[in-house]
């Protein structure tokens, strides 16, 4: 009954501080309302006991990308200016869009999942398997993309600098 309140406690942090953070007209609180979700993701992760995975969402998402995201809105933005609001229609469509990709990752999800749970056998993976997988090379590991992305941020990180610079 606890983990159950915690959970809904999370769930409403999440889904207030999501609308927050996409309705808000100031670009840091913004961000700060991102922080707040992925703090309590991390929360989630913790009641399902993935205590890694809770650890690498605060390390790397709410510590790691947070920061990035601040640097690069304080060097490209005027952090106290307001955002404004896009015209009406195009925030219906905007909508429409979202709730549209909503309902096909959703189907997608959703049989995927049922094929997944019907025909295979879950077992236990251990912490030593899954740091094989993201930092091997062979077939269906990550090593690659790990890269790929730390290049890609290496850029947006240069590419703030050489702006602010510009300034």
């Amino acid at each position: 009954m606890g983990e159950q309140i915690v959970f809904l406690i999370l769930g409403a942090i999440i889904a207030g501080c999501s609308i927050l953070a996409v309705t808000t007209q100031k670009i840091i609180r913004a961000a700060t309302f991102l922080l707040f979700v992925l703090l309590a993701t991390a929360g989630i992760y913790l009641l399902l006991d993935y205590h890694f995975l809770a650890m690498v969402q605060i390390a790397v998402y709410a510590g790691g990308i947070m920061v990035l995201f601040i640097f690069a809105i304080l060097l490209t933005n005027q952090p106290g200016v307001n955002v404004k609001f896009e015209k009406p229609w195009r925030m219906f469509l905007a909508a429409l869009a979202a709730l549209s990709g909503l309902v096909i990752c959703g189907h997608i999800i959703f049989y995927n999942v049922t094929k997944i749970f019907k025909y295979a056998e879950i077992d236990y993976i251990s912490m030593q398997t899954i740091g094989t997988a993201m930092m091997g090379t062979d077939q269906h590991q990550y090593l690659l993309p790990f890269e790929a992305i730390s290049l890609l941020l290496l850029a947006c990180i240069i590419g703030g600098i050489m702006i602010a610079r510009k300034r």
